[in-house]
């Protein structure tokens, strides 16, 4: 499968595959998204496809080396195994994945889970969570928040809600409400701030004292915001379209003009921002970028031009330093960093599953035909240990899931039943 096909048999593949009269972005008929199946594209057999999908899920949620556990009969977590916590990022990415693929008990599990455990039920942090939390002694790491967990809370909650319905046992769309309503209510009283810096119109990475005040551009997901604006209706659709913009436009500053590579953190402008943990760099967060941009580009299509330009940016940089080898920590530049960050005991660069994972989901956007390459290499992965050991099932496990849902297409914005 390493034959570059023409770009004429592309077009006309994808059209007798998803009997869809446009191959990227957004329908020119319906203006509704078009979710691909660039597997089947690519000429994967259908049966291939499902059964890769269905292992992953199978190897990050019920295999040995699973990252979901179940509690008693109602309730379940999901853990970052390496560093030994449920973290809301990984909580809310498992709730995502459930709804995608209809799995509600897995869905309801974790939700059940996180609002008895994490989500604060009174005082200045009221429904927002705590983001991290040893799930055998169950302390909490920090009483704060990421604001991630709760931006992937609120869609999925309202994903549930159009799934669903709110009449199953949990009112998704009243609990998705609860965490926006308090976030509206949030003026800095105790510390505590809306999730979104409401003057920059961008995520902050924490919504609380001076780190209401910077961002992480893997935060910034307008596809989305464009769901709120949709589907919450509480009144701040305007806001949301506005944050929507401006995180679009703010992924322009942050990304490097020749390789695509952004910052871990950052200022709002894009500048990089510095940690006490880390000098920032293109690091393990940033991985999530490609991913989220592709999102957008397929669910809005708003931003076309711009991304189809960082699309090739991007997963040409990484083919210039080898398809199978490119690291995955880099200056903006695209030289390597002189600090590494370590992931949880472990401080070496890699070529992890993770960010090949999302890389490939460029390929939603790419239209050079050499992007296939980052397809296949996808599609050739493998969830394992690497040779000296080094195995990381939740982070690179989840990525890995979702970019095999999108470039399935099967990662999409669940509109209300019957719609």
């Amino acid at each position: 499968m390493n034959g570059i096909y023409k770009v004429s048999f592309w077009l006309i593949l994808a059209v007798l595959c998803s009997g869809q009269g446009v191959v990227l972005g957004q329908s020119k008929n319906t203006g509704k998204p078009n979710y691909r199946n660039l597997f089947r594209e690519a000429g994967y057999k259908q049966a291939d496809i499902d059964a890769k999908l269905a292992k992953a899920y199978y190897d990050v949620f019920e295999g040995p080396n699973k990252v979901y556990f179940e509690v008693g009969d109602t309730m379940a977590y999901v853990s970052d195994v390496k560093n030994k916590d449920a973290r809301t990022e990984g909580l809310s990415y498992g709730m995502m994945v459930a709804v995608q693929l209809d799995k509600k008990d897995v869905f309801d599990r974790i939700w059940r889970w996180s609002k008895k455990y994490l989500q604060h039920q009174s005082g200045p942090r009221e429904a927002y969570f705590a983001w991290s939390i040893n799930p055998q002694t169950m302390k909490k790491n920090s009483e704060g928040s990421a604001s991630d967990g709760e931006l992937y809370y609120i869609t999925s909650l309202l994903f549930a809600a159009n799934k669903w319905g709110n009449n199953t046992g949990i009112n998704y769309y009243g609990e998705a409400r609860r965490i926006l309503d308090a976030m509206w209510k949030k003026d800095g009283t105790g510390n505590i701030y809306n999730l979104i810096n409401t003057d920059a119109k961008q995520i902050s990475f924490v919504p609380e004292g001076s780190n209401y005040k910077w961002t992480d551009p893997s935060y910034h997901l307008p596809a989305f915001y464009d769901a709120w604006v949709l589907y919450a209706k509480d009144g701040h659709e305007a806001f949301y379209k506005e944050c929507a913009d401006t995180s679009r436009v703010f992924l322009h500053r942050a990304c490097h003009p020749v390789t695509g590579l952004n910052a871990d953190y950052t200022e709002f402008s894009g500048k990089p921002h510095d940690t006490r943990w880390s000098v920032s760099a293109f690091r393990y967060d940033s991985w999530r970028v490609p991913m989220n941009i592709a999102m957008d580009y397929t669910w809005s299509g708003k931003d076309k031009a711009w991304q189809e330009d960082y699309a090739k940016r991007f997963q040409n940089f990484l083919r210039s330093k080898g398809m199978d080898s490119y690291e995955d920590q880099f200056n903006l530049d695209g030289s390597r960093p002189e600090t590494i960050l370590q992931a949880g005991p472990v401080k070496k660069l890699r070529h992890s599953l993770g960010l090949v994972s999302t890389a490939a989901t460029l390929s939603l956007i790419n239209k050079e035909k050499n992007s296939r390459d980052f397809v296949d290499a996808l599609w050739n992965a493998k969830l394992e240990p690497f040779e000296d050991g080094y195995f990381d099932p939740y982070y690179d496990g989840l990525l890995y899931v979702f970019s095999l849902m999108h470039l399935s297409g099967k990662y999409q914005m669940i509109t209300p039943r019957g719609k």
